[in-house]
């Protein structure tokens, strides 16, 4: 899918020429352990890069050199992956074959390049100003899930269930953390990027492999840094008095989230079978706990569950009336039960193949997609073909399935509702 080059040691480049799009894109993703500390600084450290630069100095200045090369977009981003958190740099612009004598990949790449090693400083540091506003903007950013009670709830669920562990960490950070930082913390992260973040670069388009190389080798002196192996995240249980809690809100849809502990990782070999069980159970539109809960019982609002296979858990989640919480529960823990006794028709094994393999290729149809499909799956084989993946999936049996299906513990309740649901324990 993608052709693997190393530029120096733990950083790689992944090429991928296709005339597939008439635009370029281009993807840096800096990769280290996560922590609550250095994802508050590096959450504020991508805004900081993002709206100014030596050559930029004021956010109008950089936005008006993006328009001239005919509205390229460039922004940062911070997200996690299992262990890691993931700093990236995107960019996408249009190809030079479609102009008539321009080079505009090369002023992209020359922008780049100043944004990743020409950051506006003043005697070393950044400037207070930015770091103060910047800090702000991503203390809103953290703020903002308590607006959104779905995102709330589940930080809620997995701060009960895996307290102080990657999958409860934000890659924003927190609010104190933030609040904390100072330039120099930012000014030595920007340095472990430089030089010592493991660093995958991606590029897609229509292009000329032995150009881009060349590119990247005058542009971006990187220098070595020492390469870690993919480690897989220790599942581990926090130490919970109960496996329930329920917490009220002024609200009135109550928020039912529900984990699922299952020894089925991303990286175990049957890791296409969990995806296969987790479709038919409620992963899409005629999944058991979709047509049971939602559509049969007319009981939610929504209903669906989803497989964070870096962490080995399932989340069910459930928007209903407050009063319903317990039936909602004693109803989904129902169909997992069917799944472990083998009730599973061919009609739902046939419909969860297709809908996985739609679902992947048309998440194909982006380049953003392809580059973030590959990075993840290159780290169980880097000459990952969606074809072969789609075939794990047409092998899959119901025998296996129920087989997973058993390998699914229910671990914890958590509930968010209004005041009316108060009473419902």
């Amino acid at each position: 899918m993608f052709q693997q080059f190393e530029l120096a040691h733990g950083v790689k480049l992944y090429v991928r020429p296709t005339e597939q799009f008439k635009t370029i894109n281009i993807s840096f993703k800096w990769k280290q352990p996560i922590t609550v500390k250095d994802a508050s600084i590096r959450a504020v450290l991508s805004n900081i890069l993002q709206y100014s630069n030596e050559v930029y100095p004021s956010n109008a200045d950089f936005r008006k050199r993006l328009d001239d090369l005919y509205g390229t977009a460039l922004y940062f981003d911070t997200t996690k992956k299992g262990n890691n958190h993931i700093f990236s740099l995107n960019a996408e612009t249009v190809n030079d074959a479609y102009l008539s004598n321009e080079k505009v990949v090369d002023e992209v790449f020359s922008l780049l390049a100043t944004v990743i090693f020409k950051p506006l400083l003043v005697n070393g540091k950044f400037v207070d100003s930015i770091v103060k506003r910047e800090k702000e903007q991503v203390i809103e950013r953290i703020q903002s899930m308590y607006d959104d009670k779905t995102r709330y709830a589940q930080q809620r669920l997995l701060e009960n269930i895996r307290p102080d562990h990657p999958a409860s960490i934000s890659s924003n950070g927190t609010v104190a953390e933030v609040k904390v930082i100072t330039n120099d913390q930012l000014i030595e992260m920007h340095e472990k990027l430089l030089h010592e973040d493991e660093l995958s670069i991606y590029i897609v388009g229509d292009i000329n492999v032995e150009e881009i190389k060349e590119k990247m080798k005058n542009y971006f002196p990187f220098s070595n840094r020492t390469e870690k192996l993919p480690t897989e995240v220790v599942n581990k249980q926090g130490k919970n008095d109960t496996n329930y809690l329920h917490e009220i809100q002024d609200m009135k849809q109550g928020k039912l989230h529900i984990a699922y502990h299952t020894p089925i990782t991303f990286y175990s070999e049957e890791y296409p079978i969990m995806q296969m069980t987790n479709g038919i159970l409620g992963g899409f539109a005629h999944s058991k706990i979709f047509m049971n809960v939602r559509e049969k019982e007319s009981m939610a609002y929504y209903a669906s569950s989803n497989y964070s296979s870096l962490y080995g858990l399932i989340f069910v989640l459930a928007g209903i009336d407050s009063n319903l919480q317990e039936k909602a529960v004693q109803l989904i823990d129902e169909q997992i039960l069917a799944m472990q006794k083998g009730d599973i028709s061919d009609l739902e094994i046939n419909q969860t193949k297709s809908m996985l393999k739609n679902q992947l290729k048309e998440a194909l149809d982006s380049a953003r997609a392809q580059i973030d499909i590959y990075d993840q799956y290159k780290e169980l084989n880097e000459d990952f073909k969606v074809e072969e993946w789609v075939e794990k999936w047409s092998n899959v049996t119901k025998e296996q399935i129920q087989q997973m299906a058993s390998k699914i513990e229910k671990e914890f309740v958590y509930f968010l509702s209004g005041k009316d649901g108060a009473n419902n324990e």
